[in-house]
């Protein structure tokens, strides 16, 4: 990937938003159009994975980082309980090819998304 995707940019202080958690490898911001009354997203720092699949052939432990972040995230904004969605694909909904996880909580009983 030649161009910096729109969450290196956000990460690189490019684009406005709050980054809310952060670890060694990962960051988590507010997502811009929310599916449920906590949706947060989860990404990697790097943006060599475009989607789940490649992340999960190419680095297993950093997919292991992202979720442990969703976990922490969930208990911190909700009750714990949450819903972690990964779009692979323009048919699936995916719009932003730099892979990141939606963590949703709360009242997910209607919630769909994309991105």
């Amino acid at each position: 990937m030649s161009e910096s995707s729109i969450f290196t940019r956000i990460r690189n202080g490019e684009i406005p938003s709050e980054i809310i958690a952060e670890t060694e490898n990962t960051f988590a911001i507010r997502d811009i159009a929310p599916k449920a009354p906590v949706h947060l997203l989860v990404i990697p720092k790097t943006q060599e994975y475009r989607n789940v699949v490649e992340l999960a052939a190419g680095d297993p432990e950093l997919m292991a980082e992202m979720i442990g972040l969703a976990n922490s995230l969930a208990a911190e904004h909700s009750d714990g309980d949450f819903r972690l969605i990964f779009n692979t694909g323009p048919n699936a909904g995916q719009t932003v090819f730099h892979v990141h996880a939606h963590v949703l909580a709360g009242g997910l009983e209607e919630a769909s998304l994309g991105a």
